[in-house]
């Protein structure tokens, strides 16, 4: 039934109904934090509104994820969702010319990354996380 809805109901909508309906429920447990849906539905609106505010996103993007698998993953997929920019999801494990393959096949115009994910321990990379974290 919901599949044959006009507009069609993604996965945000189903995301943003649960949030409403039980904000404290558990979302998402990652190592030893738990996260309700409101932590998430209030981490995503603000990433949201500073990759519009201070990245300049608009909807239409298609935005580079070069993320390790933590929360901070799901928060940056819902904001762009919010923002109606599309995510090229880039495999962190991969480097070297698969990767630039990767880069090159979303003609993202942003590349959001984690410093981790470019630079190794203590070189470089004082990239700040605009607060998403």
């Amino acid at each position: 039934r919901r599949l044959n809805r006009q507009p069609p109901v993604t996965l945000l909508d189903v995301f943003q109904e649960h949030a409403r309906r039980q904000p404290h429920r558990p979302l998402l447990r990652f190592q030893d934090e738990v996260y309700t849906y409101e932590d998430v539905e209030r981490r995503s609106n603000r990433a949201a509104w500073l990759f519009s505010r201070h990245l300049g996103l608009q909807p239409g993007q298609t935005v580079a994820v070069f993320l390790p698998n933590e929360p901070t993953y799901v928060w940056t997929w819902l904001a762009l969702a919010k923002l109606g920019c599309s995510m090229a999801c880039l495999n962190c494990n991969v480097r070297g010319q698969p990767l630039l393959h990767a880069l090159a096949t979303a003609r993202a115009t942003l590349l959001l990354a984690s410093p981790s994910e470019w630079f190794p321990p203590g070189v470089g990379g004082e990239v700040g996380n605009l607060g998403c974290r």
